[in-house]
């Protein structure tokens, strides 16, 4: 819908989703209604792929850069360049202070970093396994005599002499931050802040200005291997980090706005980009799209979901069960242990994107892992590229309109991708440039269809029980390919899936996150004194993390009254090895009730995300973490909702046909335009549905029709 300059809309929130192929923008007005935007994204300076999609999306308001970012209330970042330096070892230069004699544990690792992210095959054999190279080599590492144990107690006092050496030497080495990580210093933190005073003050002597971070400060948590990479991360990435998201604030106030950019943190929250914690955005982007599916089933009451999101460098997936997403407590990311709470996705490395190559010696067809990224493949002719990819495919087949992809900004070229899939897989393989693409896309579309039901499966679920959510730029391309025959309740592509992930970012509330581990072990018949020290443990920590939280809040102008409190635990049963994480039914604990209330709480929790006969209540429980949340709401994107009319498409939206290639036939596949499309319209394939922003395949066999909400359903015919 058009807007006219000057009307009464007024713009209220951006979510930005800045991935390594495109840049989305979404805009939401004061009354819920929304735009999408899509550019390339531009990774040598951001801001200018976002101002570029910015002016596509508010392009279909009518509207102005300048007028609607004077309107803007809150921004919210979300992407991928944090985690794509820590993956490319290009982070600043860091040095680490450790307990003397540990000064390898880091070099070492966890033995699983030897192997993350190795297909099935290498993971079962030695000799290919590997580890990458530390993020602080070893002749940045220094110890420090000092040493206190698992519980807690100083065993050995810090030696401050130690201390002040290692500061000194490591700023002769000029590093660019230094990180600090003791033995057990989450159970009992004096040592390491003293070392880290120290720190300071010889930094402060040599006149240098280099951060220092104390992982005490950051992640109070067990695990020395995680916590230390994760507190090596805030000085490593996430500094570099600070300063793009510097440089995009300062862009967008340059034309404009008058607030801070917010970014996706990776518990499923935002968080200021002046954020202490800012590794927590390692990941931002896929969360995105699982906040917009969780908080689009709660409009609509969608209880199970499976979130499928494609974009130009990977396929993530995650599970919605009874409206909870589950958070991990200390997930895997760039081959590294990390100490974040993060909302549990998977993700394959295959995307629209992906490289296609042959095995040398088998033939057999590799999938990336790398990516064309913002240059789309062989057949945009100023990528630059010489290896096919999976977009070149899709434009041989029919499946993308050339002259189309961004609405045009980019031309594509059919021909450059039939010569280099001819060369590079069909002439090797002995089959027709059709079949060679047809069959690399149907390998893609099986490895997300196994790999999708098999993380159904695997926790114990079936897809019948759940509705699939298929969004990102190349989602709606290959839905049909990956839920064909899995059985699920119903597959929802909303009109907005190019979109979707900023479109969770702008659904996302303004929310600070602090952890802090805990050892409470309580027997099943423990007595009630026993049950109200445990609460009151619990009640200490709550009010240690609360502090944080409030701090963080204060820093962006928030006073407490305005900030919404909410406490939670991670709680398993005694012997377990995983816990689960609760929010807590009870606002603060000091009585044996509250410990009573705590333990009804995760008991159904448990049984909802397992099953009711799973439940050991007889083993006791224990307490392994606490949590505290605050949150300050914002403006939330309205769903839509129209009248459904007829089921027979309007004939403005029919715009001509096209060749189109599956199961070794070409058939002409019926043209329509997404947006001219109305509710309650049904389309039968073969047809294919574009917008500038995506294009949604419907093959012979399958059938869509779209909703009030403006979702289009589709199933199998």
């Amino acid at each position: 819908m058009n807007v006219p300059v000057g009307n009464l809309r007024n713009v209220q929130v951006l979510g930005i989703d800045a991935g390594g192929t495109m840049t989305d923008t979404f805009f939401v007005d004061a009354s819920g209604d929304f735009v999408v935007g899509k550019a390339q994204s531009t990774p040598q300076n951001e801001s200018i792929g976002l101002i570029a999609s910015s002016e596509d999306g508010l392009a279909n308001w009518g509207m102005s850069l300048h007028d609607a970012l004077a309107q803007l209330q809150t921004g919210v970042y979300s992407g991928t360049a944090m985690l794509n330096r820590v993956v490319q070892r290009k982070g600043l230069k860091c040095g680490l202070i450790v307990n003397g004699g540990m000064e390898d544990f880091h070099r070492m690792g966890r033995a699983v970093q030897s192997h993350l992210g190795y297909a099935y095959e290498d993971r079962i054999h030695l000799n290919t396994h590997r580890f990458d190279p530390p993020l602080v080599p070893r002749q940045l590492t220094r110890g420090v005599t000092e040493r206190t144990d698992m519980m807690g107690t100083e065993v050995i006092p810090l030696r401050e002499d130690t201390a002040r050496k290692a500061a000194r030497e490591l700023i002769a080495n000029d590093v660019e931050g230094i990180v600090i990580s003791l033995l057990h210093s989450y159970k009992n933190p004096k040592n390491e802040r003293r070392v880290r005073d120290i720190v300071i003050e010889e930094v402060a002597k040599s006149g240098k200005s280099i951060p220092v971070f104390a992982s005490a400060d950051y992640y109070p948590v067990r695990k020395e291997t995680h916590r230390t990479n994760t507190t090596i991360l805030e000085g490593y990435a996430a500094e570099p980090s600070r300063q793009t998201l510097n440089k995009i604030s300062s862009a967008f106030k340059e034309r404009g706005t008058k607030f801070d950019f917010r970014v996706m943190a990776t518990h499923g929250g935002t968080i200021s980009w002046k954020a202490k914690e800012l590794a927590r955005t390692i990941v931002s982007g896929p969360i995105g799209g699982v906040i917009g599916a969780k908080y689009l089933g709660e409009v609509l009451g969608y209880k199970n979901i499976a979130c499928s999101d494609i974009g130009g460098t990977s396929f993530d997936v995650a599970l919605i069960t009874q409206g909870e997403m589950t958070i991990k407590n200390d997930p895997d990311m760039a081959r590294l242990v990390l100490s974040l709470p993060l909302v549990a996705m998977d993700s394959v490395g295959a995307g629209a994107g992906s490289f296609i190559r042959l095995d040398p010696y088998t033939k057999a067809i590799k999938l990336g892992p790398d990516s064309a990224g913002y240059r789309v493949g062989v057949c945009w002719k100023d990528s630059g590229i010489e290896t096919v990819s999976i977009s070149d495919c899709h434009v041989v087949l029919g499946y993308l309109n050339p002259d189309n992809f961004l609405g045009g900004a980019v031309k594509l070229d059919r021909q450059r991708a039939v010569d280099a899939i001819k060369v590079q897989i069909a002439d090797p393989l002995g089959l027709s440039v059709e079949d060679a693409a047809a069959g690399v896309i149907e390998l893609l579309d099986s490895d997300l269809r196994d790999y999708l039901r098999s993380m159904i499966s695997g926790k114990g679920y079936s897809p019948a029980s759940f509705v699939c959510f298929s969004y990102g730029g190349a989602g709606p391309v290959h839905t049909y390919g990956y839920t064909e025959g899995l059985g699920f309740e119903d597959v929802i592509v909303p009109a907005w899936a190019a979109g979707f992930s900023a479109f969770g970012c702008a659904a996302a509330d303004f929310e600070y996150r602090y952890d802090k581990s805990l050892d409470i072990n309580m027997p099943p018949d423990a007595p009630e004194a026993d049950k109200v020290k445990a609460a009151q443990t619990l009640q200490a920590a709550w009010e240690e993390l609360t502090h944080n939280v409030l701090e963080e809040f204060k820093l962006n102008g928030y006073s407490p009254d305005q900030v919404k409190l909410q406490p939670g635990y991670r709680m398993q049963y005694r012997g377990q090895l995983n816990d689960l994480e609760i929010e807590s039914p009870i606002p603060s604990a000091s009585t044996a009730a509250d410990w009573d209330a705590a333990t009804e709480a995760f008991n159904a929790t448990y049984g909802r995300v397992y099953a009711a006969s799973a439940r050991s209540p007889e083993l006791g429980y224990s307490v392994t973490g606490a949590i505290m949340r605050g949150t300050v709401p914002i403006p939330k994107p309205r769903i839509p909702k129209e009248p459904e009319e007829g089921e027979t498409p309007p004939e403005q939206a029919k715009v001509g046909t096209r060749k189109f290639y599956r199961k070794k036939k070409w058939v002409d596949a019926q043209l329509y335009k997404m947006e001219a499309l109305r509710p309650g319209n049904r389309v039968t394939g073969p047809a294919i549905i574009e917008s500038d922003a995506t294009t949604f395949v419907v093959p012979d066999g399958f059938e869509t029709w779209l909703d009030g909400h403006r979702l289009f359903h589709l199933k199998e015919v």
